[in-house]
């Protein structure tokens, strides 16, 4: 730690010198996958997808062990890691298209309660970073999914000056190989990789002649569903599950839907090494224009990976839950940090949170007249640098039913006690992540007094938030609601297995319209 903490400390001292008083600053790129579960990464301990270049760009940061996404789903966490607060304050607290209030129960989900209307835009009363970078003179670019707008909120009205793929929508519509369907990103040739596509456009930015530092943030579609990869890629996988042996059951019951235990999904496992092959091609790009002594990467997830609902990609064992759900599988995500001229690897255990990435950039780019004063995030370059970092709880605030079988909640973790509150019946959970991370064994009956002032912590939080709620659904139906219970037990959870076995076929055809496609690095 020693020699991380010199190294630190000469690296900062440079910045000041180099960046502080002048319109030097680093560069900033900034790379946000979809969907990705902590454990999806052979960094982070999956066995089956390979990630070399994520792995790579992972051996020379700072990896936060304990870094969380703002939300379980998608846009209550894009817009966090945009403005530094959390959904309570901005009001994104669902992906922005879920049904709301009575337009709910066309689910027909029959539950107890409906959930809050929610806020459909990111306002642009909050300040962004790209807003905050390109007041210091950046230049600012976005590629990729951007999902937190419709007209009047794309990325370009928050503070990008170029913007490629990114509007309203949350999923590649027309999926992940040319000819795409987007207004926003013109057409490629037949069969070109959407992952590859945006990792050369943010490339091709990189390259240019940039009189400002620039801003590049490649947010990509994947990995959220239609779950596609190549021929090759899904026989690779295919064989690499059969030859480890496949499991006899691959999902479990949880409360409300099955959810999915191993690791053996050889399209989504293809679907993820494109996209490591796309962050591999902007690493080159880096490294080939001579600007890795002078770029701050990022990496990280907006959420944990899809084990239930959705697309059933991946498993997050052993973090209990998936996108989606309360849990750690839900809102626990890789979140890896290189600073300009990093070698080395430095684990860190300070719980990060998604609304931490905005002042930490601003505080390693040497960026400090923004007024920040309504930020939730804290910098994390103390605790980078090996000094005291103060500890704070966390907040989550998700008062929706998720997709992917996850309950309205709010949440607290302080220290090493994790506190969920639910809306439907006002129970709490209380989990010891020390001892208990896969969170199996509720301690708030145990620990009374830890309960009550976790509990009086987020309620005094939520009023002062002024966050929304839920409420109860006067036309809730106990029987119907178990009878959707039931059938996800016995009708869903079987024709998922029967689902898993047959893409680990010799024999298995996907889509005729999805894998034409070759291509990996081009």
């Amino acid at each position: 730690m020693l020699k991380n903490f010199l190294f630190f400390t000469v690296l900062l001292l440079c910045a000041s010198s180099l960046f502080g008083q002048t319109t030097d600053y680093p560069n900033v790129v900034f790379i946000l996958v979809d969907d990705l579960g902590y454990h999806d990464l052979g960094v982070t301990g999956s066995d089956f997808y390979e990630t070399p270049h994520i792995d790579e760009l992972a051996s020379s940061s700072y990896q936060f062990t304990q870094g969380y996404s703002a939300s379980p789903v998608c846009s209550p966490a894009r817009a966090s890691i945009m403005t530094g607060v959390t959904p309570a304050i901005h009001k994104v607290t669902d992906w922005i298209g879920a049904p709301e209030a009575e337009k709910w129960r066309d689910y027909g989900r029959h539950t107890r309660l409906l959930p809050p209307a929610y806020n459909h835009v990111l306002e642009s009363s909050l300040l962004t970073l790209p807003e905050a970078l390109s007041e210091a003179g950046y230049e600012t670019f976005f590629a990729g999914k951007w999902h937190i707008g419709g007209e009047g909120s794309y990325p370009e009205d928050h503070g990008f000056d170029i913007n490629i793929g990114g509007y309203e929508k949350g999923s590649p519509i027309g999926g992940y190989f040319a000819p795409y369907d987007n207004p926003k990103m013109e057409q490629g040739p037949d069969g070109e990789n959407l992952s590859m596509r945006l990792a050369n456009e943010t490339s091709k930015f990189i390259e240019k002649e940039h009189q400002k530092p620039f801003f590049a943030m490649l947010s990509f579609y994947a990995v959220h569903g239609p779950i596609q990869t190549t021929e090759a890629k899904w026989a690779k996988y295919r064989k690499k599950a059969s030859d480890a042996g496949l499991a006899d059951q691959g999902y479990e019951m949880e409360r409300r839907l099955p959810i999915r235990t191993v690791q053996d999904n050889p399209v989504y496992a293809g679907l993820v090494e494109a996209m490591d092959d796309a962050v591999g091609k902007v690493m080159e790009t880096l490294k080939n224009q001579g600007l890795e002594d002078n770029t701050i990467v990022v990496f990280t997830s907006d959420h944990g990976g899809v084990a239930s609902g959705d697309a059933y990609s991946t498993s997050n064992l052993p973090l209990r839950g998936g996108k989606g759900y309360q849990w750690e599988g839900g809102i626990r995500v890789p979140y890896f940090i290189k600073v300009p001229g990093q070698k080395d690897l430095v684990y860190l255990d300070v719980p990060a949170s998604g609304v931490d990435f905005l002042p930490t950039i601003l505080d390693l780019a040497g960026v400090h007249d923004v007024d920040l004063s309504g930020v939730e995030g804290k910098s994390l370059v103390p605790a980078m640098n090996g000094q005291h970092f103060e500890s704070r709880p966390l907040f989550w605030h998700y008062p929706h039913y998720g997709n992917q079988g996850g309950d309205p909640s709010s949440t607290i973790r302080d220290g090493d006690w994790k506190l969920i509150y639910y809306w439907e019946d006002g129970k709490v959970e209380l989990y010891n992540l020390l001892e208990d991370p896969s969170e199996q064994h509720d301690r708030s009956a145990l620990n009374p007094e830890v309960s009550q002032k976790l509990f009086s912590q987020l309620i005094s939080w939520l009023e002062s938030t002024n966050a929304n709620k839920p409420v109860p659904d006067p036309q809730y139906d106990e029987e119907l609601h178990q009878q959707v219970l039931d059938k996800a037990r016995t009708v869903k959870m079987p024709s998922l297995e029967q689902a898993r076995l047959q893409m680990l076929r010799l024999d298995w055809k996907p889509n005729a319209d999805w894998w034409g496609s070759k291509v990996t690095r081009d």
